[in-house]
């Protein structure tokens, strides 16, 4: 089974868009977003790291962040970089993704 890349999405789709009006976070240091269509009705945001690994031969690292429903307005967590998971709201997600942390009471306090 082969992985599903970034370069595998631009390069299946070709079309890049902007985030989103209402995403609310800035891109970590080194970091920036990307915003790929996944179909019709969704788009993937991607986490881009700008610095170079050599196990990739100095090519950019992607993660997928979550998914977006410009329609509905509606963000969703990633279960991987193809596969949508369950609506979220978007101000209990973090810069790097839009799955929700399992914290207990003792790390919540810490947050």
């Amino acid at each position: 089974m082969k992985d599903t890349t970034l370069i595998d999405c631009e390069l299946s789709l070709m079309e890049l868009h902007e985030l989103p009006p209402d995403f609310p976070h800035a891109a970590p240091d080194n970091y920036q977003y990307k915003v790929i269509r996944k179909n019709s009705s969704l788009l993937s945001i991607w986490t881009v790291y700008q610095r170079e690994f050599v196990y990739n031969n100095g090519d950019e690292s992607a993660c997928i962040w979550g998914f977006y429903n410009p329609k509905k307005r509606e963000y969703y967590a990633p279960i991987n970089a193809t596969k949508v998971g369950d609506k979220v709201d978007i101000n209990s997600t973090s810069p790097y993704t839009a799955m929700r942390l399992n914290l207990n009471p003792l790390m919540q306090a810490f947050l």
